[in-house]
């Protein structure tokens, strides 16, 4: 069994996130994303946060979720859910997670290393009765997650003085992206390193081509021969007089020289058409609608606000519900588990217009599946302070409706006029 097992492990190991992990450069190339493309740009998360398109999506993802309010539920017998706003797990993931981080802060840098390097983690500080007391960030690049024979996860911290610690299940907070082997998330950066590694180049080759004054390269062309010491002379000379500030200067040329520009021009490569469509794909890759990130260019009045309809639902949702099921796993005790979950509020996204709003409030009310009081909180929970009134608790019922609690009353027999009733009956035998 214990051959099976290992056997098994070993093939889990090779079909991960990459088809070879045998070295240190390997695991680091496909777990946190450094490599160098076929544009010749080395890729890493740090250089691709360069690209305008890559720092744009990975911020406008990072912001978004950062700002949610992150509440603790316990779920009651109704099916109703109490806020446990005095849980020091509510109090970690919704206000303050360690002594120097806010929740906003904790969750962005959660959040940009899933879309960076594909996994975030947290160390886990517990008290001697093994409550959650303080949640510390790692930097991805300082954990490497092994599993072993048994099935265990462990984790292999680098520490600050150059030292390693093993931590296991209960001791890490640990968020996967996309997975291919269930225990490791993939790095999006090493996956999409060619189509960031020509958005980069192609953003170097246009600050190369305005730093010599939007003029291209070319050779210059003598009649004869020149001996080296002519050769390095006249280029150096003709690079300092006619590129970078001195571009547009008159030229100069010696013994019948003559310039010929043999570059391609930037609209023979396609510059502007090649960096919109970077843009548009990198902005697929992290699943964000392309006019947050400032990509208007097919945006319209009529279908901007479905584009971030979609953006909660598809690009914010997964990652709230993967979020969401690690703090259960992770954070809460077997348990707290059966009765308690972590839910983002993102009712605030989803708002719409006043106008839009009014209407589901008055909806609601006049419908009797919301309270006047709920409405005001719900409105409060967007800016504008409403406190309850007292007398708007009960939910409204329309008088043509009923709620089926009451039984029906029994139908009264109907009497015809044109026949005499019973006690007409019995009075017209008697004065006979």
């Amino acid at each position: 069994m214990a051959n099976f097992l290992q056997n098994l492990t070993g093939l889990l190991r090779k079909s991960s996130a990459a088809p070879d992990w045998g070295t240190l450069e390997r695991y680091l190339s496909w777990t946190i994303g450094t490599g160098t493309s076929a544009s010749g740009v080395a890729v890493s998360p740090q250089t691709a946060m360069q690209s305008a398109a890559v720092y744009s999506s990975v911020k406008v993802l990072a912001e978004s979720i950062g700002m949610l309010p992150l509440n603790l539920y316990r779920k009651e017998a109704n099916n109703a859910r109490t806020l446990l706003s005095d849980h020091p797990l509510h109090v970690l993931c919704h206000d303050q997670p360690n002594e120097w981080m806010t929740s906003v802060e904790f969750w962005e840098m959660m959040v940009m290393s899933l879309n960076l390097r594909g996994n975030a983690y947290a160390y886990i500080n517990r008290n001697r009765s093994g409550q959650v007391v303080e949640l510390l960030p790692l930097q991805p690049d300082m954990v490497q997650v092994e599993m072993s024979t048994d099935f265990q996860l462990e984790y292999r911290i680098s520490m600050p003085d150059g030292a390693f610690k093993r931590l296991g299940v209960g001791e890490i907070f640990h968020i996967r992206g996309l997975t291919l082997n269930g225990w490791l998330g993939i790095s999006p950066i090493a996956y999409a390193r060619e189509s960031i590694g020509l958005a980069l180049a192609t953003e170097r080759f246009g600050g190369q081509l305005f730093k010599n004054g939007a003029k291209m390269g070319g050779v210059l062309e003598h009649p004869g021969k020149l001996s080296k010491e002519s050769y390095e002379r006249i280029k150096t000379s003709f690079d300092e007089a006619h590129s970078g500030d001195n571009a547009h200067k008159t030229a100069l040329l010696e013994e019948g020289m003559k310039f010929a520009r043999i570059s391609l021009s930037a609209n023979d490569s396609q510059f502007l058409e090649t960096r919109k469509y970077q843009r548009s794909e990198i902005a697929a890759i992290f699943r964000v609608p392309p006019h947050m990130i400032g990509d208007l260019e097919r945006a319209t009045f009529s279908n901007i606000e479905q584009q971030s309809l979609e953006f909660v639902n598809y690009s914010l949702m997964p990652w709230l519900v993967r979020i969401e099921k690690a703090i259960k796993r992770d954070l809460m005790t077997t348990d707290e588990r059966k009765t308690m979950t972590a839910k983002f509020n993102v009712s605030g996204l989803l708002r719409g217009d006043a106008s839009a709003r009014s209407a589901l409030y008055h909806n609601g009310i006049l419908d009797g599946w919301m309270t006047r009081n709920e409405a005001r909180a719900a409105e409060s929970e967007l800016g504008i302070v409403l406190s309850p009134i007292d007398g708007l608790d009960l939910p409204l019922i329309p008088l043509n409706m009923e709620d089926g609690t009451r039984p029906p009353e029994p139908d009264e027999p109907e009497s015809n006029p044109e026949l005499p009733s019973e006690d007409d009956a019995s009075t017209t035998n008697s004065q006979e």
